[in-house]
């Protein structure tokens, strides 16, 4: 479907994607996806695509969030379509929207699904394919383990179907596509990389922790999302407090919760990839278990498909 060697695309990382790792990404085989969020301005989105396209005619994806808490969604779509980007990703809502538009500009529409009716739904809508989000995936991870939810997508549904999470390792990898998954989603072990340019601390915390080290928390986008343990995640707890779960109640008010805690944790969620801070919250997956140390991207490609 996307013209590449291997059924890998690295998954679009909040704050961590980048566009060097996108175009090594693109060198080594496999593809690779941007969330729009991690760029401030329309015209800094536009740069990232138009870099990556300069330096390769492969290609690569950008995440979209398409529900309310994101209200640069509208202008993000239409920059996506104009740009003609070779597939998008949508997450945390609704996708009609992006399927109608990129439909009829050949721009392919992955849809983040957790479990078998949301799949239905965006497959009815008209999704060219089904990211199966498992529990073991960093950030926004969901409930069903892949072996149970990939067999599941699979057998009720006619698109392909990506698993993402819980893979780090050749072995996983297989393990993954024995269970009949047409490709893969792959995070966490590409924040490990040298391309990477979030802050050495992070990197090394993917190495030091393991998978007893990550939690699930919901203070930081409103939506359960995977990070390590740090000091500063137990002291500020994994559950909302009473003022956001009265206002994640009201259905008046829930969109604007929502805007106002993830506004809030992208910033802390920032400076702490990016500077020195207590204030440490690092998102990541159960498979730091099997990162030893940082390598090229092209080396990690290599490792996950030998």
């Amino acid at each position: 479907m996307l013209g590449i060697k291997y059924p890998i695309i690295m998954a679009p990382m909040f704050l961590v994607s980048n566009t060097t790792m996108v175009i090594e990404a693109l060198k080594s085989g496999i593809t690779g996806a941007i969330p729009a969020l991690n760029y401030k301005t329309d015209k800094e989105l536009r740069a990232a695509i138009m870099e990556i396209k300069t330096a390769s005619d492969k290609p690569f994806g950008i995440n979209l969030i398409v529900n309310k808490s994101n209200p640069k969604f509208k202008q993000q779509l239409n920059t996506l379509a104009e740009l003609k980007v070779g597939f998008i990703i949508t997450s945390l809502g609704n996708p009609k929207p992006v399927i109608a538009k990129c439909k009829p500009l050949s721009i392919k529409v992955f849809c983040d699904v957790v479990d078998l009716k949301i799949a239905q739904k965006v497959e009815k809508l008209g999704a060219d394919a089904l990211i199966a989000v498992n529990n073991n995936a960093g950030g926004h991870a969901g409930t069903l383990p892949a072996n149970k939810l990939i067999p599941l997508l699979k057998k009720h549904c006619n698109i392909p179907v990506l698993s993402a999470g819980g893979v780090a390792n050749s072995k996983q990898l297989n393990e993954i596509i024995k269970l009949g998954a047409d490709g893969l989603s792959i995070g966490t072990p590409f924040i490990a990389s040298h391309e990477c340019n979030v802050n050495l601390e992070y990197k090394q915390a993917i190495i030091n922790f393991g998978a007893d080290d990550i939690v699930t928390t919901n203070r930081m986008s409103g939506s359960p999302l995977s990070v390590i343990n740090t000091p500063y995640v137990q002291e500020i707890g994994t559950h909302a407090n009473f003022l956001e779960k009265l206002l994640n109640k009201n259905r008046w008010l829930k969109k604007y919760a929502k805007m106002l805690i993830l506004n809030r944790g992208m910033k802390t969620m920032e400076k702490a990839a990016f500077k020195a801070t207590y204030k440490t919250v690092w998102v990541a997956g159960p498979g730091i278990e099997h990162i030893k140390s940082i390598k090229k991207i092209s080396e990690i490609v290599k490792s996950l498909i030998e």
